[in-house]
């Protein structure tokens, strides 16, 4: 039947329960968990979930290298639930937050035996709902049957993991004139996911010959920076710049990518800075959450050029990692426009931790 849920759908409606704090059947193979997000847990489904069998809180490598917990699954580590842990002691495990306060949370028991891919899957889910890295994941008999008892979403693994990895289809759902500051011939195309994810936008300056490289710049969402005029990132006068720059050449494309906080969320990205305070550098904070350094998806943007019609750029970035990934994309970058602007004593160490762990050219 065409009524029948697509795997894009469910994985959208898993997403969607996890971060209400509903629990997700996770299977694969005959073996079945019960999932839910460790940051939208509560007291009473936790303890049924421990009633149903023995919880381990599901975390990256990257959280376990700061919990000194085992990672036997090498990139995550499944760390047992102790008789008698809370509410707070999962979300303790999860969050970072009080580390400091209260840095021994161990000694931490983490699984070796048995497989890590349901609750791998678990964790994908949860970044992409941009959630903490961490489930709460306890195995069940019978998925299907526990699922229909109570009502909750089945992700088949197997059949998901193309989807849980690969980016989803981008589509122009509409795109109409908009006169700016920077340029009166200005357009807006809308570009939105298949899998109901966030939508993505294309600037358009002028008319740019599609034959011709066109000055681009990818351009992540950054609310505090191009918003509020934040002073601890250099995002919002490269936003500004970037468009003053397609303005006066009277062409150019800056797409503008909903991958708020290097890809963690506005939330984690908040939770990132609170770290900061702490005194660790942006990298440390990401990966004290659970995080890679950067988990961002260049490859929307060429996806994004291509739809457009544009097969070279000249781009506008410190970035050398997303000219690689527009040349590993097929899209040709002719020339890299330096884009230096926007330092303040209040970023300076910031920018300065880009350019030495993250390879930026400042």
């Amino acid at each position: 039947m065409t009524l029948t849920l697509t795997l894009p759908e469910r994985l959208a409606r898993a997403r969607a329960d996890l971060r209400m704090g509903v629990p997700v059947v996770l299977i694969a193979g005959g073996r079945a968990v019960i999932a839910l997000a460790a940051e939208t847990l509560t007291a009473p489904r936790l303890e049924e979930l421990r009633a149903l069998g023995q919880a381990v809180v599901a975390v990256t490598v990257r959280r376990a290298e700061t919990l000194k917990a085992r990672a036997y699954d090498g990139d995550l580590a499944r760390v047992l639930l102790p008789r008698g842990a809370d509410l707070a002691w999962v979300q303790a495990v999860a969050d970072p937050a009080d580390d400091l306060k209260v840095p021994m949370k161990g000694p931490l028991s983490t699984e070796r035996d048995g497989k890590a891919d349901l609750h791998r899957a678990a964790l994908v889910l949860a970044k992409s709902a941009r959630l903490l890295p961490a489930c709460v994941v306890v195995p069940v008999e019978d998925g299907t049957a526990v699922a229909a008892a109570f009502g909750l979403t089945v992700i088949d693994v197997e059949g998901a993991g193309p989807h849980l990895l690969e980016r989803s289809p981008l589509h122009d759902v509409v795109s109409a004139r908009l006169p700016m500051e920077v340029s009166e011939a200005g357009r807006l195309h809308v570009f939105r996911p298949e899998d109901g994810g966030e939508e993505h936008y294309a600037i358009e300056i002028g008319r740019p010959d599609r034959k011709k490289p066109v000055l681009a710049r990818l351009h992540s969402a950054c609310f505090t920076g191009d918003l509020m005029g934040s002073l601890k990132c250099d995002c919002g006068p490269q936003l500004r710049g970037a468009l003053a720059m397609m303005g006066e050449e009277g062409q150019g494309i800056l797409l503008y990518l909903n991958q708020e906080g290097r890809g963690i969320g506005l939330a984690n990205k908040m939770r990132a800075y609170s770290l900061q305070d702490q005194g660790f550098d942006t990298v440390e904070a990401n990966h004290r959450l659970g995080f890679e350094d950067d988990e961002r998806d260049f490859r929307l943007g060429a996806d994004i050029l291509k739809e457009l019609g544009f097969s070279s750029v000249r781009l506008l970035t410190n970035n050398p990692g997303k000219i690689a990934m527009m040349e590993k994309t097929g899209i040709k970058v002719t020339e890299r426009v330096p884009l230096k602007v926007g330092e303040t004593h209040h970023n300076r160490a910031y920018l300065a931790t880009k350019a030495a762990k993250s390879g930026h050219l400042l």
